[in-house]
């Protein structure tokens, strides 16, 4: 292949083939990646699933990918979210030319929030508590993402999108769990929530009736130097 012209029938088939087998909450893209980085989508299906179309650009991935900053490139199974707080099921795969020059990308973003958020219900509705059972981790940041991914299963929803009293319930579940047992747990925690330490030492205040909001408890000073 010298260019995506000469597979470019067959690419469009494909993407037919996914898209009809998976319905209109999944979402396929077609990125001519020989094009400015503003205008790479050549072809999409179920665009609305990120708002997006033909003409649109690709995203920060692909960028990594061109810029060599990602070894190999294609990814499968990874998890996203879109801007409107859409939880995406994602894999990518890069295609090169015959001189091994990557020229395009066909991705999959399958809608799953309202597949996350029924589980979440099943959960209560069967009185079930998430990671109740035991889990071995082969490290403790394993364990940490395992915990945070619980936490996110009960709750149904993008950690980021969540409102004060759904952010507390979450840090209350992970509190209770021990997670802040782990060193640097807060660093990682923040990241996933995206908030403050403040926020964060004030959440616990607020969870564990420390009746010094805006204090940061001892017990946080210590994680906040390990951090």
């Amino acid at each position: 292949m010298n260019s995506l012209e000469d597979e470019q029938p067959f690419l469009k088939q494909l993407l037919t083939l996914i898209s009809a087998q998976f319905g209109d909450r999944c979402e396929v893209v077609l990125h001519d990646l020989t094009r400015d980085y503003n205008h790479t989508i050549v072809d999409i299906r179920n665009g609305g699933v990120t708002n997006r179309k033909i003409g649109g650009c690709g995203s920060n991935l692909g960028l990594e990918v061109l810029n060599g900053s990602v070894e190999g490139g294609d990814r499968f199974n990874y998890v996203t979210t879109t801007p409107d707080g859409k939880i995406l099921r994602s894999s990518s795969i890069y295609v090169k030319n015959d001189d091994g020059k990557i020229i395009a990308s066909i991705c999959i973003n399958l809608d799953i929030t309202e597949s996350i958020q029924f589980e979440g219900f099943l959960r209560k509705y069967n009185h079930f508590e998430a990671g109740q059972g035991e889990f071995f981790a082969q490290d403790v940041n394993t364990l940490l993402d395992y915990m945070v991914q619980q936490a996110q299963q009960l709750m149904g929803k993008d950690p980021k999108t969540m409102n004060k009293d759904e952010r507390i319930s979450f840090l209350s579940y992970l509190d209770q769990k021990g997670a802040f047992q782990i060193s640097k747990s807060s660093v990682k925690i923040c990241k996933v929530l995206g908030i403050s330490k403040f926020t964060l030492y004030s959440d616990l205040d607020t969870i564990r009736g420390a009746g010094n909001a805006g204090q940061i408890p001892v017990f946080d000073e210590a994680l906040d130097e390990q951090a």
